[in-house]
């Protein structure tokens, strides 16, 4: 059964199906990548460009090992180090690039509906891998298949996203899909790092983690993005780790045993304490696990559809 769309862009509108059918087939690669040899001929004979204009450290190596997991031939592509810096245009650049004969294009782009705009140029397949605010929809997923690991379900299952909502491609994305599969989501931050709008998405909105704290079984941390201004919105990091930073002590006040989860990279000390990011209740290193196995799923479900 293939997927509804043939490309990835983001969770907003994907159908139910598709998300679990993704989740599903990610549950086999993980079993792969745990055997002592990881790799699969899936792929072999496809050609991957990774087109990253944005720094990334975890996305882009999980991309990467993914796609070489799938015996895919990959192609790393750095904006900085291309003909861009001569002049040519984005367009001129990737049409070029597709005349090499590629099948999957993975795109990051600091701008918001760059992916969706690569596909009015190319006729390979795209996945988005990050565009600006807008959407990250493979942490998402992978996201997802973390807390359905851990909990057994997603339906009904009560999932906070705290932090720098408005800057936060990964929260929007979590928004969407854990809607779609029948979770109850809630977000807890200042105000003004949670757009307005929100609530007619059918979000629950926290001000105070406490509140927020006492909802949820699952936690899902974010970073405060301070290359994109967000330190602008609260008095200072100290004040908002106090007020929003996941610590012991508020976990036992609250006497909540959640899961804890963060996409990374973690401002240590400000949005989340160490001794919670290395605890026993933290899945953070399960998600980076996780991340390929999900990514060999899409890649598979997107790369085979003919």
């Amino acid at each position: 059964m293939p997927l509804e769309s043939r490309h990835l862009l983001g969770l907003e509108g994907v159908p139910k199906k598709d998300i679990e059918l993704i989740l599903e087939t990610a549950v086999g690669f993980r079993e792969i990548i745990d055997r002592p040899i990881k790799k699969v001929p899936t792929l072999q004979g496809k050609t991957v460009v990774n087109l990253f204009f944005e720094s990334s450290t975890r996305t882009r190596i999980s991309f990467e090992l993914a796609e070489k997991r799938l015996s895919a031939d990959v192609l790393n592509f750095t904006a900085s180090t291309s003909s861009l810096t001569k002049g040519e245009t984005l367009k001129d650049t990737v049409r070029n690039i597709e005349a090499m004969k590629i099948d999957m294009v993975v795109m990051r782009h600091t701008a918001a509906g760059s992916p969706h705009y690569l596909t009015q140029l190319i006729d390979s397949y795209v996945i988005n891998a990050g565009d600006g605010s807008h959407e990250h929809p493979t942490q998402a997923l992978l996201d997802m298949y973390t807390i359905k690991e851990q909990m057994g379900k997603l339906d009904r299952l009560n999932v906070c996203i705290i932090g720098d909502i408005s800057h936060s491609r990964v929260a929007m994305s979590n928004i969407f899909g854990l809607l779609t599969v029948g979770a109850n989501v809630a977000v807890c931050g200042p105000a003004t790092m949670i757009p307005r709008d929100l609530k007619k998405l059918g979000v629950t909105v926290f001000h105070n983690l406490d509140d927020a704290i006492q909802f949820s079984d699952v936690l899902n941390i974010l970073r405060i993005q301070l290359e994109r201004g967000a330190a602008s919105n609260f008095p200072s990091l100290r004040e908002y780790s106090r007020l929003y930073g996941i610590s012991k002590e508020k976990l036992l006040r609250n006497k909540k045993d959640v899961l804890i989860m963060h996409p990374g990279p973690i401002n240590r000390g400000v949005e989340l304490a160490s001794d919670i990011a290395d605890g026993s209740s933290s899945v953070i290193l399960q998600q980076v696990t996780n991340g390929v196995a999900v990514r060999m799923a899409v890649l598979y479900l997107i790369g085979t559809r003919n």
